[in-house]
């Protein structure tokens, strides 16, 4: 592919759809379409020489990653925690008090359904496709991490775009050092879960 149609295929998947959809007057469940865009990504990675097929899962790098991890969450859980008890205490626990049913049934859905192909579309084809436009480990890092923010316009606040930034940094640093999605998508479920179980997921 020439570098001006990879420039396109960028705006078009990372910019064009999430502004559309954010604007759009037709509203639709986001998650069959964050599927058949991470479908696409999938179809290319699958067709594309020398991509290792083992990075779309791959948890060899788990273990020796493991304690940051748990380390790096237990940490900024915290420090969600507390913003959201001392700034906004009417949320606190709000989902697990008053839909346990359903808190119960996301913390099992969420990483299936909504982690894998995000880590999908924003990690493995997101660092295969575009090495090229950002060949630097920072500068495709933080490209990774503005895109992964700007998906989250979709949700019309500026607080999911502002955290989902900064994790987008963590969980990008992690596949990048890793390749490994089944790694650096640990770490995003389990801030994912944290965020509804905290009190943060109407955001």
């Amino acid at each position: 592919m020439t570098r001006a149609l990879l420039k396109l295929e960028f705006l078009v998947l990372y910019v064009a759809l999430p502004l559309g959809y954010r604007y759009s007057p037709v509203r639709i469940p986001a998650l069959p379409l964050l599927w058949v865009v991470a479908g696409y990504a999938l179809w290319q990675l699958l067709r594309t020489r020398g991509f290792n097929r083992e990075w779309l899962w791959n948890a060899a790098p788990l273990p020796a990653h493991l304690m940051m991890i748990l380390l790096t969450f237990v940490v900024l859980a915290g420090v969600i925690w507390a913003g959201v008890h001392w700034f906004a205490p009417q949320l606190e626990w709000n989902f697990v008090r008053e839909h346990p049913g359903f808190w119960a049934l996301s913390m099992f859905v969420y990483p299936i359904l909504s982690v894998y192909p995000q880590g999908l579309l924003y990690r493995a084809f997101f660092f295969e496709r575009y090495a090229e436009l950002f060949p630097r480990k920072w500068a495709i890092i933080f490209a990774s991490a503005v895109a992964f923010a700007f998906l989250h316009i979709i949700f019309r606040n500026w607080l999911s775009v502002g955290m989902t930034f900064f994790g987008g940094i963590l969980f990008a640093a992690l596949y990048s050092e890793t390749n490994s999605l089944a790694t650096s998508g640990l770490l995003h479920a389990l801030f994912g879960c944290w965020i509804f179980t905290v009190g943060l997921g109407q955001y």
